[in-house]
């Protein structure tokens, strides 16, 4: 016990001939916070920083504005006591300005309309780069707790400076439409103006890592069930009922290669080939119409002159085989693993996927419909939340999902 009183007092002044330096953090003066002749101790220090109006901040910025100078005392009791409301209300005007904006009118900004928003949002701007400004001066621009210390407040740096950097090639007349786009990160201030939602989104942030399992689910099943698209029914939305190779029409009669129906696009007639089981063959295709009326007549009796017999063309499109369109645009087929992915999508999203799955039966086989039915049970359950909170739990993260 006795040994201990020295041996601390060695350790508290090992030297008691030589004076002490001391470091204080955040200080940004430029003498890097060594104590000069007329500092007596690091007891000093401390109450000097305590006796500052705003402790946690940095007492010194630009190298000679601390927190009782002009302009940064004005802009710390601005940033300490914000308006919150005001932020709100500009970030709303903001919304609204953007959703009125339109851009295949709006080019030459000629209308009213046109140059009244855009003395609103010359006045956002104005607003949010002000707001920066005053930050920077009164939290420092670089350090843990200045103004790009905190990732929210990168974010209005960054749309700020795209904002000027709009302005700047619009004064050169150089249009950089993607520069605009930035506009539309605007409304996302609004996360940082709010601290319940800034705490959900930093906790779906951190979560989302946590999740790689269940994404890595998601990624087997569009895989495996993309294979066994793409081996099934590769091409085979494609088929169309062509007119036979050595069939030959009367020269003032005009018809297509194939027969298309009225919305060929979202609705064609896909038809199975004669080594598939599908539902629908090209005898299936309903009778011509003209007029009103149902035509009955055949090739033969044909009248070339007067053109008037109906005759139903429809009853020779007898050859099925593959044509060059699938549906929706060619969106929408299993020729490979990616238009597969794309197909899947479609279907466990269930918008539009019962005209998918009819598609598939018409060409390939009626029991084609256990695939689609496996795919929306099984996508269902891998994006289902007990899967995400079974992985959290399993990762040891207790987050309510």
């Amino acid at each position: 016990m006795d040994e201990d009183g020295p041996r601390a007092a060695e350790e508290q002044d090992p030297e008691p001939g030589k004076s002490k330096t001391f470091i204080r953090l955040n200080d940004l003066s430029g003498n890097g916070g060594r104590s000069g002749p007329g500092d007596k101790d690091a007891g000093s220090g401390d109450s000097e920083v305590e006796g500052l109006p705003y402790p946690a901040l940095a007492p010194v910025v630009f190298f000679y504005l601390n927190q009782d100078s002009r302009p940064r005392s004005w802009c710390l009791r601005v940033v300490c006591n914000p308006y919150p409301l005001l932020s709100m209300l500009v970030i709303l005007l903001n919304c609204v300005t953007l959703g009125m904006f339109h851009p295949c009118e709006d080019m030459a900004c000629d209308s009213p309309r046109c140059r009244i928003l855009q003395s609103f949002d010359d006045f956002i701007f104005a607003f949010f780069a002000v707001e920066m400004i005053v930050k920077m001066i009164a939290l420092g621009i670089f350090g843990k707790k200045c103004y790009l210390g905190d990732t929210w407040n990168r974010l209005d740096f960054f749309i700020v400076i795209a904002g000027m950097l709009e302005y700047s090639l619009d004064l050169q007349n150089v249009s950089f439409s993607a520069v605009r786009t930035v506009r539309v990160l605007r409304p996302l201030r609004a996360i940082n103006r709010v601290p319940s939602m800034r705490i959900l989104v930093t906790l779906l942030l951190d979560t989302l890592p946590m999740l790689g399992n269940v994404l890595l689910l998601c990624f087997f099943v569009f895989f495996i069930f993309g294979i066994v698209g793409v081996q099934l029914w590769a091409g085979l939305l494609r088929n169309r009922c062509f007119l036979p190779e050595n069939f030959s029409l009367p020269y003032t009669v005009e018809l297509e290669r194939y027969y298309q129906t009225e919305n060929e696009d979202e609705n064609p007639f896909i038809c199975s080939q004669p080594r598939e089981n599908g539902m629908r063959y090209c005898r299936s295709i309903p009778t011509r119409r003209e007029e009103g009326l149902e035509c009955t007549l055949d090739f033969y009796a044909y009248n070339d002159t007067t053109n008037t017999s109906c005759v139903n063309w429809n009853q020779y499109y007898t050859n099925c085989s593959a044509g060059e369109h699938n549906p929706f645009k060619g969106a929408i087929n299993f020729d490979n693993i990616g238009y597969a992915w794309i197909a899947i999508f479609q279907v466990i999203t269930l918008e539009g996927w019962v005209d998918i799955m009819y598609f598939v039966m018409d060409a390939h086989s009626f029991y084609n419909f256990i695939y689609f039915i496996l795919l929306i049970i099984v996508s269902d359950l891998s994006a289902h939340p007990w899967v995400a909170r079974l992985s959290l739990r399993h990762t040891g993260k207790d987050v309510v999902v």
